[in-house]
């Protein structure tokens, strides 16, 4: 060993080398004053729980409001336009929850606008609707989800498909690509049932006229008499005439689950591959006992004994969402995306 060592000591930097790292021994660290700095940061970045407050509420048409969310504690985290939060709230003493997608764009640091538009004998969007006002508060998840634009493998011909309030993450997804320059065409092919129920029309109809890379197509299912514009749904006759040909499209379609079903089946056969299409899903589906592979002995309105181990039993319909049963027994799930994507309310059965 003697012999080595000296072999070692002529190599040049050897002996300075070996003395640095005896100075880092005397005087480096292990980190261990760092515990917990990391967690902090991501906690602000990402916090699991944020704290909000309704600082306005702004009528949009006749079926829509957007409220606009201010944090009660701390900075808002940032998101990627086209993302949602998950909004907990307590009606009747039931706690439930529902994600709903940020329409402002993500440059708005302070807000995040929520724009939610009614469903009929819906549970929340009535009491949101009509008896929430400024000043309330509530807790929501951080913004989530993967609906969103990827400069890196979306490419430069993107298409929004969107049907009714669909056009809520529409908008923070375009004035996003348009405010930050993006080299990118930029379609939307928007659907709804009426002439006069069109969220954010003004808003898109500008953009469309500053900017020469966003093309605006509108189509009315249910028009009133004398309605001059296109009518009909959107086929992929229409989607194709719209933006001039699916090649090379990356597709992002929001609306009703119907809607989405109805548009990826149009796309298909287009001859658009699922890859390049990527849809939003807007909770259960509406008529689960039309999917593959429902039991044919049973209804959607048959009762059966839902067991909670340890905790008590309930009955409920065979047709509603495992997650509504739950809640509306007094049972809380964490969740969030509530359409079977992001896996928080798994639960062993």
């Amino acid at each position: 060993m003697p012999e080595q060592n000296e072999l070692l000591k002529n190599l040049v930097g050897y002996v300075e080398g070996r003395e640095r790292i005896a100075e880092r021994e005397r005087t480096g660290t292990d980190f261990s004053e760092s515990k917990g700095k990391n967690s902090a940061e991501i906690a602000k970045l990402h916090p699991k729980r944020l704290q909000l407050e309704v600082m306005d509420i702004f009528q949009e048409t006749s079926s829509t409001k957007t409220f606009r969310m201010v944090s009660t504690k701390g900075e808002l985290p940032p998101f990627q336009a086209g993302q949602y939060i998950n909004l907990f709230v307590t009606i009747d003493g039931v706690e439930t929850a529902r994600p709903y997608a940020i329409s402002s764009c993500p440059t708005h640091r302070d807000y995040y606008d929520l724009t939610i538009k009614i469903v009929e004998n819906g549970f929340v969007t009535n009491y949101l609707l009509n008896q929430v006002s400024a000043g309330q508060e509530f807790s929501a998840t951080s913004p989530m989800g993967t609906f969103y634009y990827n400069p890196i493998i979306h490419g430069k011909k993107l298409v929004f498909l969107a049907g009714g309030s669909g056009g809520a993450p529409a908008r923070s997804m375009i004035e996003s690509v348009l405010n930050r320059g993006v080299d990118a065409d930029y379609y939307l092919v928007y659907g709804n049932s009426f002439a006069n129920d069109v969220i954010f029309q003004d808003t898109f109809q500008a953009l469309a006229e500053k900017h020469d890379n966003f093309h605006l197509t509108e189509v009315v299912s249910r028009p009133s008499e004398g309605f001059e514009g296109l009518t009909g749904y959107l086929t992929g006759e229409r989607i194709n005439e719209a933006i001039g040909g699916v090649d090379e499209a990356m597709f992002y379609v929001c609306g009703p689950t119907p809607f989405n079903d109805f548009c990826k089946a149009q796309l298909n056969e287009l001859g658009v591959q699922n890859k390049r299409i990527r849809i939003e899903c807007n909770g259960p589906p509406k008529n689960p006992s039309a999917l593959q592979y429902w039991p044919a002995d049973r209804k959607e309105q048959d009762l059966i004994t839902v067991k909670v181990r340890g905790k008590g039993e309930f009955k409920a319909e065979v047709g509603e969402p495992l997650l509504n049963s739950l809640e509306r027994n007094g049972y809380f799930v964490e969740n969030a995306c509530r359409s079977g994507e992001c896996s928080l309310c798994r639960v062993k059965v």
